[in-house]
């Protein structure tokens, strides 16, 4: 069973960003992932942060973005939740295809996927929330 490490509730300001990434960094003291792994999984969060305040939230002031942290002697899980009005998952194009390699957008979700060791969203009129996981060094 996981447990439940922290929550962080963050307004829709990229300057808050920079709060979640402190407080992976002093997790990973306690969990000692390989920091090149770690770096990549914390550039995800980063993003997926990101995509939640600028694409989710608009960054308005009246919504927030919560992140929940939980893990267990396997993995590291980072839940982040915006209060946006959702997006169609399933339809985000890949940017590796000829007509896409040029588009200066459509890269976050790509790279979550590629930097972590799982990537889940969940989205409708409610809003996004986004699993990002890293399992543990053996």
């Amino acid at each position: 069973m996981k447990e439940h490490k922290a929550s962080v509730i963050l307004q829709s300001r990229k300057t808050e960003i920079n709060k979640v990434e402190k407080l992976l960094f002093s997790l990973n003291e306690l969990y000692g992932i390989n920091q090149e792994r770690f770096i990549n999984f914390s550039i995800a969060v980063s993003e997926a942060l990101m995509n939640a305040i600028v694409h989710g939230n608009k960054e308005s002031e009246e919504k927030k973005v919560f992140v929940d942290i939980f893990s267990d002697e396997t993995c590291l899980e980072v839940f982040i939740k915006d209060e946006g009005s959702g997006f169609d998952y399933a339809s985000i194009p890949d940017p590796t295809t000829d007509e896409n390699l040029m588009k200066d957008h459509g890269r976050g979700i790509y790279i979550m996927r590629e930097l972590t060791d799982g990537c889940d969203c969940d989205s409708g009129s409610g809003g996004t929330t986004m699993k990002l996981v890293i399992t543990k060094d053996s």
